[in-house]
């Protein structure tokens, strides 16, 4: 299964009735989200499902390189072009040639190179750097940015007539955290992929698995797949949680909280006061371990509270599982709300 095959919240429906839509066209695209999304993905989902399915899908990462030598990376070069120019080397354009062509982070192309690159897509021809020779291209061309490009416009750094050309067609990928449904599937694929990659058969305890569906994903799909490879690495969930830690909050903090009600109907405060006292204990906990980079003895020093009381609490909270830290028994176990003093 593919990871498209995955994107089944409602969230990701229009965008595969897009996908659907535009594949069997020609039609410029453009691709906008933020970064680790999966762009890429539907970009090449979008060629996959096209005529150009059986000749190349060739990807440039715009931002990757400076000017100059993305302008020969695009186009190729002659020999003599510049210092270093040995021999003709054919740019992308050449290799994607029938095929697509995607240029990620195209909101980095510098302004002269744009120009360039709307001839292109207007006329189908270019000629190397440093070459007189005009070469014509027929590459279905896909484009990718997490920037807003209109804002770019208005800054004076992109072309508002090239973004015209680009933006035949829009596609907007939603971030990991408007489409939670997806989660639960996601860390079984990378799970099962990462396994067989490292030779490994590390699962994810329960505890683990919940911390995972709860984050708010900053950095999405890319993210979420770095921290699966991390924990099938590291055999375990303790050094995961420093990426979780560092990146944003739990999820759970930034939405709205939903109203506890008693068997009545009416507003439960003090059920409200105690999640609220767990959801900052949990924050301040996962801060102090991702600061003391897992030193529980030093975090615990550094928090006010006993070391067992801590552990309690690494359990209590998820952000590891029971079998990975020695629990203290129910007597030790400090009351919901213990660390308030340490964080007034």
């Amino acid at each position: 299964m593919s990871q498209l095959e995955m994107c089944t919240s409602p969230a990701m429906s229009a965008v595969r009735d897009m996908v659907a839509k535009v594949a069997t066209t020609s039609a410029a695209v453009l691709l906008t989200g933020e970064s680790g999304v999966g762009k890429e993905v539907i970009a090449r989902a979008i060629h996959r499902a096209s005529p150009r399915a059986a000749n190349q899908f060739v990807k440039v990462n715009c931002a990757a390189l400076p000017g100059e030598l993305l302008e020969s990376e695009l186009f190729g070069h002659q020999r003599g072009a510049f210092t270093g120019a040995h021999r003709d080397k054919p740019g992308k354009f050449e290799l994607a040639e029938k095929g697509t062509i995607l240029l990620d982070e195209i909101g980095e192309v510098p302004l002269r190179l744009q120009a360039k690159l709307l001839h292109v897509l207007q006329d189908g021809e270019f000629a190397r750097v440093g070459g007189e020779r005009i070469l014509h291209t027929d590459v279905r061309v896909l484009a990718a940015t997490n920037r807003d490009l209109q804002a770019e416009i208005r800054a004076g750094r992109f072309r508002e007539d090239l973004y015209y050309r680009l933006n035949v067609i829009e596609i907007r990928i939603p971030p990991l955290r408007e489409r939670r449904d997806e989660i639960p599937a996601l860390i079984d694929y990378f799970l099962k992929t990462a396994n067989a990659a490292y030779r490994r058969t590390v699962d994810i305890p329960p505890a683990t698995r919940r911390l995972l569906l709860e984050h708010s994903w900053p950095g999405n799909i890319r993210q979420l797949e770095n921290v699966i490879k991390r924990l099938v690495v590291l055999g375990g969930a303790a050094g995961v949680y420093e990426e979780l830690a560092t990146s944003a909050k739990p999820a759970a903090s930034t939405a709205p909280v939903a109203p506890v009600l008693d068997a009545g109907g009416q507003l439960d405060l003090k059920s409200i006061a105690r999640r609220a006292a767990r959801d900052a204990e949990r924050i301040a906990i996962a801060d102090m371990l991702q600061r003391t980079r897992w030193n529980r003895a030093k975090a615990a020093r550094l928090l006010g509270i006993s070391y067992k009381a801590l552990l309690y609490k690494i359990v209590d909270c998820g952000l590891a599982a029971k079998d990975e830290v020695e629990v203290p028994t129910p007597s030790e176990a400090p009351a919901p709300g213990a660390l308030e003093e340490a964080f007034a």
